[in-house]
């Protein structure tokens, strides 16, 4: 996406929520609507100042499947004619920085997915690969976590809504940068303190363009909307009481989360 880069923040100071963007002096307040119009207030903020929210609020969160050729090979599955893809609940968003914890009612596996996510910045619906730039708000680091022996437990119906959408299993943040070409990206997974994942975006099947113009054809997608384009390979299962999981993308940041047991 061509642009001025910018990386976006929400933010909670003293009970009110604001947002704008990081500076190497802090948070330059803004005022006005994130995917509408806004300007800077000439305040500042810094990073001890406030608590972080997630950077914005979708109507809906797209996760995709089967998205990278490395991944598709690993697991000997066909690489998909078209997106594959679920909604992941709103309600399974959390902030960075939040200790997510497994529900009461469920011992087996869980697993982190480090994602790049795309945010929509207009609403967009039935747009062309060419046009998809125009509506594509920024990018930001997604950790889609997942119930693993949920997802399989009916052998006949795998229950990937269930699975992905647990309270807490979508945290994602903490800016979403803009003016980046996510084809030049790399996705980093560290688990306490061992790199897990570490791959390019340029190997997706789809790109962040195709994804957004195809999903658009299906439905309409509005301003603030996430899209998690897929992991690759490195996937894993969080075993530790207390786990630290960061998602890091150069010119995005870190996402840092607290998964325990």
């Amino acid at each position: 996406m061509a642009g001025e880069m910018k990386k976006w923040l929400r933010f909670r100071h003293a009970g009110t929520a604001g947002f704008g963007t990081l500076t190497s002096s802090g948070i330059s307040v803004h005022e006005g609507e994130l995917f509408g119009r806004n300007a800077a207030t000439g305040r500042t903020l810094a990073l001890s100042e406030v608590e972080l929210l997630a950077p914005c609020a979708p109507s809906k969160i797209v996760a995709l499947w089967n998205n990278f050729h490395a991944l598709a090979a690993k697991l000997n599955q066909p690489e998909p004619p078209e997106p594959l893809y679920l909604l992941k609940a709103t309600t399974s968003i959390t902030t960075p920085g939040a200790v997510i914890r497994r529900p009461s009612y469920y011992d087996g596996k869980t697993t982190y997915e480090g994602e790049l996510g795309i945010v929509i910045g207009k609403t967009c619906a039935r747009v062309s690969p060419a046009e998809a730039d125009g509506f594509i708000f920024g990018y930001t680091c997604v950790n889609d976590i997942t119930a693993n022996d949920i997802l399989t437990s009916d052998p006949t119906f795998p229950q990937w809504a269930r699975a992905k959408g647990i309270d807490d299993y979508g945290p994602f943040g903490p800016v979403i940068a803009t003016g980046l070409d996510p084809a030049k990206l790399t996705v980093r997974t560290i688990l306490n303190g061992a790199e897990r994942q570490n791959y390019p975006i340029s190997d997706m099947i789809f790109s962040a363009q195709e994804l957004v113009s195809r999903i658009s054809h299906d439905m309409t997608l509005l301003p603030g909307d996430l899209i998690a384009v897929g992991t690759s390979v490195g996937v894993g299962v969080m075993k530790e009481p207390v786990n630290t999981v960061t998602v890091a993308i150069d010119g995005i940041g870190e996402l840092t989360n607290e998964f325990r047991l």
